[in-house]
Order: structure tokens, then C-alpha cells, then sequence
């Protein structure tokens, strides 16, 4: 009976579900579904995680290449983020170039990387104006369920975090760049952004990490990313119903809170990494 319901009227169903303050998977309004995160995995790439949040499945692989440096900035090296949604993670994406989802965010992650200052692309200059890394960060979705853009920062981050780079000099006499993959070190990691997504539902109820389903049902969705200090480093909420400066505020504090609970994360998975090692 409730299979057929839940076909039927997909909105109805879930505001039954709502007016008892619960969800159709049993979570409150404002839980998360469980996370968990596997860093390392992917032994040919320089960093990788992989990020689980209920179904959504994200992994996240860094691959650190030598380029020149722009004109622009001689001092410093970049960041390329590109988030995948291939039609392997869901019937929704078809095959062929990237979709408007996909697109919207890779550009997303590129501006939360740039206005949190994760990494500060100085670190990333190895010889001003003649030699810098390129980091290409690769996020691709294997299971689609919801909020893809709160798990792929989580991925970026792990992944950033995990990342080793080998050493470089610069041979005096021929000045060409001598790479040394036995010696490697850490980037330095100068902030730890993490998103926390929201939808509301019939403009005015406020839930957390959303499912595909409670996304397509919703009447606006939200996604707000803060760093350790508690700073708003990105705000993106595309079109929907308006939210109240109240609503807002809660759905800040509520970010911050997620910021510690999945700083603490990482840090304890690559804890345990290290001492495994």
C-alpha cells in the first residue's frame, strides 16, 4: 500500500511523513545520513579519498602535473576541479560531453577552492615564472542518491590532505626540473572548507542533506560552506523559494557544526592511516 502511495503522490507521501517530523528513511529532519571516508585507495594518483554519505558515492583522485605558470600569476602554481557524473552513477545523466549538473559543480568546487583558500597556489610555485604544479582534482560520482556537492568537498579535502608531491630542483646546468618520486611531501593545507546542504520543502520546512528524491520534491536547495574559524566561505543556492535571514542563520550554524563533526572525520582516518602504516 504505502509502495503504491509513494509512487502515486511522491510529495504527498513525503509530507506525511514530515508532519511526524521524520523522513521516509527513518532520519530526523536535521540528521545527516551516516558518512564515512576511505583515503588512499587509488595507488596510481599522487591523493585520493573516497566519501560515502548514505548512497552518494564520490571518489576523488589528484594527479599533480609540471607546468609553466601563468602570466598573470608567475608565483603561482593551480588547481583544476572537475566533477563527473557519469551514467554509470545514476539513470538520470546520459553519456556523452558533461550536463548542466556536472558543470555547475566543477565551477562550484573551483570557487569554494578559491574562497576558502584550502591551498594557497603560492605554496604550488616551484620556480617563479618558469616552473609550477598543476593539481587536477577528479571527483566522480559512482552512486548518485543527493547532495553530491557536500561529498565531493569532503573528497577534495581528504584527498587534498592525503596528497603527496615529490621533490623537485632544478638542474643548474641544463635548468631542466629533476623529479625525485622517492622523496615526497605534503601540501600544506591552510583551511578545512566543508558544505552542509539543505532543501526546504512547501517553503518553509528545513531539512538536511537531502536525498535525490527529497531534492526533486523540494522547493529549494541550499548548500553553505564554512571553514574551522566558523568563516562563510560560499553560499549557493540556486533559485527556489527565498529563505528567511532566520532560516538562514539556522542553516549557518547548523554548517558550522558539520564543519567540526567532519574535520574530526578526517583527521581520525588519516590518524589511523598513519599509524597503520
Amino acid at each position: 500500500m504505502a509502495a503504491g502511495f509513494k509512487t502515486a503522490e511522491p510529495l504527498e507521501y513525503h509530507r506525511s511523513f514530515l508532519k511526524e517530523n521524520c523522513r521516509p528513511d527513518g532520519r530526523e529532519l536535521s540528521e545527516s545520513r551516516t558518512t564515512t571516508l576511505n583515503i588512499g585507495s587509488i595507488s596510481t594518483a599522487d591523493g585520493s579519498a573516497l566519501v560515502k554519505m548514505g548512497n552518494t558515492t564520490i571518489i576523488c583522485g589528484i594527479k599533480a602535473e609540471l607546468a609553466n605558470p601563468t602570466v598573470e600569476a608567475p608565483g603561482k602554481g593551480y588547481i583544476v576541479p572537475n566533477v563527473d557524473l557519469p551514467p554509470l552513477c545514476s539513470s538520470r545523466f546520459r553519456p556523452g560531453p558533461p550536463g548542466e549538473q556536472a558543470q555547475a559543480a566543477s565551477q562550484f568546487i573551483a570557487d569554494v577552492i578559491e574562497s576558502s583558500e584550502v591551498i594557497k597556489t603560492e605554496d604550488l610555485c616551484i620556480d617563479r615564472g618558469k616552473l609550477c604544479w598543476v593539481l587536477y582534482c577528479d571527483m566522480m560520482c559512482l552512486d548518485y542518491d543527493g547532495n553530491i556537492l557536500d561529498a565531493c568537498i569532503i573528497a577534495l579535502l581528504a584527498a587534498l590532505k592525503n596528497t603527496q608531491l615529490p621533490e623537485v630542483t632544478i638542474n643548474k646546468e641544463t635548468c631542466a626540473p629533476e623529479v625525485n618520486p622517492e622523496k615526497r611531501c605534503g601540501l600544506h593545507i591552510h583551511k578545512h572548507p566543508v558544505g552542509a546542504s539543505f532543501c526546504v520543502f512547501d517553503d518553509s520546512i528545513l531539512i538536511v542533506d537531502p536525498t535525490a528524491e527529497e531534492e526533486s520534491l523540494s522547493t529549494a536547495q541550499l548548500t553553505v560552506v564554512t571553514d574551522e574559524e566558523g568563516r562563510l566561505c560560499s553560499l549557493h543556492k540556486p533559485g527556489g523559494t527565498s529563505l528567511s535571514g532566520e532560516k538562514l542563520q539556522e542553516c549557518i550554524s547548523r554548517a558550522t557544526a558539520r564543519q567540526r563533526e567532519i574535520q574530526k572525520l578526517i583527521d581520525k582516518v588519516i590518524h589511523s592511516v598513519k599509524t597503520a602504516q
